[in-house]
């Protein structure tokens, strides 16, 4: 699994643009984590607005690291896949605060 805000910036620039904002573009990014629990979350764009985009863009890798539900299944490999993407992210957030 690679960083695909790394491999695909330009199709991320470009969404953004297309969209009206980041803010905007993580409304379709996320938008499973949305249907999660909508009365909590409710849009992401509003909350980009005011909280920053990538404020809300870390916090929905969180919840997506997390896990949006509990399963006692065996894990899948998407699962996997997620779980090393969301490392790869939470490394790169690392490496730029330091």
């Amino acid at each position: 699994a690679t960083d695909p805000d790394r491999t695909w910036p330009r199709v991320h620039a470009t969404m953004a643009f297309l969209l009206g904002g980041r803010h905007r573009w993580n409304e379709m990014l996320f938008h499973d984590v949305h249907h999660m629990c909508p009365g909590r979350i409710g849009a992401m764009s509003q909350r980009g607005r005011f909280h920053g985009w990538e404020k809300v863009h870390d916090a929905c890798v969180e919840i997506l690291a997390r896990g949006l539900w509990i399963s006692d299944d065996a894990e899948t490999a998407m699962d996997k896949h997620q779980r090393k993407r969301s490392m790869l992210v939470k490394s790169r957030k690392a490496s730029t605060k330091a």
